[in-house]
């Protein structure tokens, strides 16, 4: 069949914005791989969860194998640079930082994976990545450039629709419950900018199982697993992209249509 290979900064992104894909692609019987850029080393993680001498990133390494057999994923590589925390934090400019890696040396370590497997369908985010983290900015930049250098034919940015976002908490504060003050107003990417929107509501329990797979980042108390049924469907059902090359205008529901 196919091969899609996703591309993400850290460990557990990619339960969040591509684990539906990524599983329903593969349950198709198409090849799944999945490249992370850095180990997460500098995620935080509560007092005594790790063992006594336990690098995070070692932790988190293990925790993306698992999150990868879940979501189906056959083959699991890390880029090796180091997670540059968030925008401003003085970890950006640590050594080998994947925010401070020359565009190109990167790209040229992930189109050689993308060559190796011929892939077919490169996942990457966004230009703002998401919401402005350092590392899924340079996910967007080396991702477009290492499909340029391995021809890899398509390529998807992984989003988060604004609209869809602002419409759920109209909702939520219209039934009543309390928000906090949330400004979406660089989050993710418009709706008449998107151009893909893949329904994964069947894969929700596999989404779910691989979050529970991060448990040094994702407790069942975070926003992501501490929401209900309903919301948790809400938030995550969709998968939403922009297909680099298209016309903006929701017209696929899928990665792979005629792969």
């Amino acid at each position: 069949m196919a091969t899609l290979v996703s591309f993400h900064a850290h460990p557990d992104d990619e339960c969040i914005l591509c684990g539906g894909v990524m599983r329903k692609a593969a349950d198709e019987g198409h090849r799944v791989v999945l490249v992370v850029a850095t180990r997460g080393e500098v995620g935080e993680v509560d007092d005594g969860f790790l063992a006594e001498g336990e690098p995070l990133g070692e932790r988190r390494v293990r925790e993306t194998h698992a999150s990868a057999e879940v979501l189906g994923a056959k083959r699991v590589e890390f880029l090796g640079y180091v997670d540059s925390g968030m925008m401003g934090e003085s970890t950006n400019d640590a050594p080998n930082t994947f925010w401070t890696a020359p565009v190109e040396e990167a790209a040229a370590r992930l189109a050689a994976i993308l060559v190796e497997e011929s892939a077919d369908v490169l996942t990457v985010y966004d230009d703002n990545g998401g919401y402005g983290h350092p590392d899924h900015i340079q996910v967007h930049r080396v991702g477009l450039r290492a499909a340029e250098l391995a021809g890899t034919p398509r390529v998807y940015q992984a989003t988060m629709n604004r609209d869809h976002a602002n419409r759920g908490l109209a909702a939520a504060e219209e039934a009543g419950h309390r928000l906090p003050d949330v400004d979406t107003s660089t989050f993710g990417k418009p709706e008449a900018e998107l151009t893909t929107a893949v329904d994964v509501t069947a894969y929700l329990e596999v989404k779910k199982a691989a979050m529970r797979a991060h448990a040094s980042q994702i407790s069942e108390q975070s926003f992501f697993l501490g929401q209900t049924d309903e919301a948790f469907a809400f938030s995550f059902g969709t998968e939403w992209f922009i297909r680099v090359g298209a016309e903006p205008g929701i017209t696929e529901s899928d990665l792979l249509t005629g792969l």
